[in-house]
């Protein structure tokens, strides 16, 4: 048992695919604190083939850094004393792809979508999802199987108490596949089946002696309630035991550490939960990598996750410009551009996914294409993050007259209390002002909203921290890897060029008050410094919500941060004008009210493209 009274210094290591960061946390007079971050390129494929290689390396920068003694030979010291030592060690890991899973349910849109929110909760990425009436072929399905070649299935299906025959079908499916695991040769790949209890003999019959067979409790006991957690903590159980057992020298790795290794995104997805129960919010959190961009949100107190795996800013780019379509990318430019250009400059970031913007013209391209990879990356999780009742689609007469939900989003814009983005192009952004504008364009919040970064992406580290010493993880989330932006004040609803969408009456914490009367279309920005607190009172025009109902008064209490308070009067569902010059004019406008870029280039750069 640990003793969290005794832990003065904290190590925490995150094995990303490409990098190892490690950080340091003291305890302080304050409570704890970041001391230092380092970071060593990723070791676990060839030629190493040894995760802890890149892991003593990130830490050798830190003793570097703090001139605190972290190893011996290559042993961490435990037990802190002066500038020795650490008190707790904890990692997490996405190297080698991260945890690939494969769900398996009879109905693509009940049991099969539970298994998948299962999988994804715990920080996986579904490779392929299989179901009774995906309309494949069973040939098709095992030929899938056995290429893909997944660290784990998912196996659910069946409400207790009813069909199995559907169930037994998928078990004798991935028999005939017998499907072998990515890493480590000899050993049996992990199935857990969480589907009809009543199904349970004749799966353990069937799979039993091809696979290392775990039972846990049905994903879907009965249609109107999910049952995620037995699944999720199985998952993560077996992530240990066998996808990080057998990857290069993670065995060396698990030895260190004093708490399990944990999936990346699972980390991540803790720490947001964590957030959503102490602020008392709804919370939605994205991370935008290079290959994948990750949405996490909490909403009625459900936690869900999904990886848009083919939306990305480097490795994935030209995905997004598939998806999203060229007319979608270049109504965020704000210039004439021509579209062969724009192609051009997405080819060449997917063959040189390394590279940065080198010109002001760059980096408005690239934050135009992040703003469509983050809108697509939330309507993808809006249809993931659904409630349950009424998700069969399927339905006979009496099923429509009993179900009236159609499975819709739990994803509500208006009762989001908080968003927090994370990944290069938000974290690095070089204005803050950047990343809270390319947030607001994208995911388009309603009511009244506060906005975060990840300073220097470090929520994996903490959000293991917190299952052994919670008080610390949410102490240096607080005051060292957030950064707070602001809030944003958006009401719902359409209006017209020169009216009024709403005034806006803030009192500062000072006791000075400013009243603003917002016209439609128009961004207006307001300094609060971090830390400070406001109270608005906001009167939204006729036919415009800001909370509360339409034209109803809404009195919220307003963060501070480094752009302030964000007064955004372009009206939801958010429609840009059709007509280049009046769109060029408008995001011109956008951008000098919110001082996204340094005026005096930006002009002369527009100028140019006139």
């Amino acid at each position: 048992m640990i003793d969290k009274e005794k832990i003065q210094r904290i190590l925490a290591t995150d094995c990303g695919s490409t990098t190892t960061k490690a950080i340091l946390i003291e305890k302080k007079e304050e409570g704890f604190r970041l001391i230092a971050r380092g970071e060593a390129p990723t070791t676990v494929e060839k030629p190493f083939e040894d995760v802890t290689r890149g892991v003593l390396n990130a830490v050798r920068e830190l003793e570097e850094l703090t001139g605190i003694h972290i190893l011996e030979g290559e042993k961490i010291i435990k037990n802190s004393h002066g500038n020795k030592g650490v008190d707790l060690y904890v990692s997490t890991s996405s190297a080698g792809g991260g945890l690939q899973m494969m769900v398996a349910g009879v109905v693509k849109s009940m049991t099969a979508e539970s298994a998948a929110r299962a999988a994804l909760g715990a920080g996986a990425i579904v490779m392929e999802t299989i179901a009774s009436n995906d309309g494949r072929m069973p040939y098709q399905r095992v030929e899938l199987i056995r290429r893909l070649r997944p660290d784990m299935i998912l196996l659910s299906g069946g409400v207790d108490g009813g069909t199995v025959k559907h169930v037994v079908e998928l078990a004798e499916l991935i028999k005939a596949a017998d499907p072998k695991p990515r890493f480590g040769v000899g050993y049996e790949l992990p199935v857990i089946y969480a589907g009809n209890r009543d199904a349970r003999g004749e799966i353990k019959k069937i799979l039993d002696k091809k696979v290392s067979l775990s039972v846990v409790d049905n994903l879907r006991p009965v249609l109107e309630r999910e049952n995620l957690m037995p699944a999720r903590h199985k998952i993560h159980d077996l992530f240990m035991e066998h996808v990080m057992a057998h990857a290069p020298g993670y065995k060396k790795l698990m030895t260190w550490t004093d708490v399990p290794i944990m999936p990346t995104p699972g980390a991540v997805g803790l720490l947001m939960e964590m957030t959503s129960k102490i602020e008392n919010l709804e919370v939605l959190g994205v991370d935008i990598g290079g290959a994948t961009t990750d949405i996490f949100s909490v909403f009625q107190g459900i936690f869900n996750r999904t990886v848009s795996a083919n939306l990305g800013m480097s490795y994935s780019i030209s995905n997004v410009l598939v998806e999203a379509g060229i007319d979608n990318i270049l109504r965020w430019v704000p210039f004439e551009m021509d579209e062969y250009e724009i192609k051009n400059r997405i080819r060449n970031k997917m063959i040189r996914p390394t590279t940065i913007p080198q010109t002001l013209e760059d980096l408005i391209v690239e934050q135009a294409i992040a703003r469509e990879a983050l809108r697509l990356a939330l309507e993808q999780h809006k249809l993931m993050a659904v409630g349950l009742k009424g998700v069969q689609q399927e339905r006979t007469i009496s099923d429509a007259f009993a179900q009236t939900m159609t499975g819709e989003t739990l994803v509500n814009m208006m009762t989001l209390g908080l968003v927090i983005g994370s990944g290069g192009v938000l974290s690095h952004a070089p204005r803050r002002n950047q990343s809270a504008l390319m947030m607001i364009d994208a995911f388009q919040p309603e009511g009244v909203t506060y906005l975060a970064v990840d300073s220097i992406f470090m929520m994996p580290h903490l959000g293991v921290l917190t299952t052994v010493h919670a008080d610390a993880g949410m102490e240096v989330f607080k005051r060292d890897c957030l950064i707070w932006l602001g809030t944003c004040i958006a009401p719902r609803g359409k209006g017209k060029e020169g009216k009024p969408v709403m005034k806006v009456k803030i009192v500062f914490d000072d006791g000075r008050e400013i009243e603003k009367e917002v016209m439609f279309g128009k961004l207006e920005r307001i300094p609060l410094e971090a830390g400070k607190i406001a109270k608005a009172i906001i009167e939204p025009a006729k036919g415009f919500d800001a909370g509360e109902g339409n034209g109803k008064r809404v009195e919220k209490e307003l963060k501070g941060g480094v752009v302030g308070i964000v007064l955004d009067g372009r009206g939801r569902p958010f429609e840009m004008p059709q007509e280049p010059k009046k769109r060029v004019e408008l995001l011109s406008d956008w951008i000098l009210s919110m001082d996204v870029y340094p005026e005096k280039p930006f002009l002369e750069l527009v100028k140019k493209f006139a």
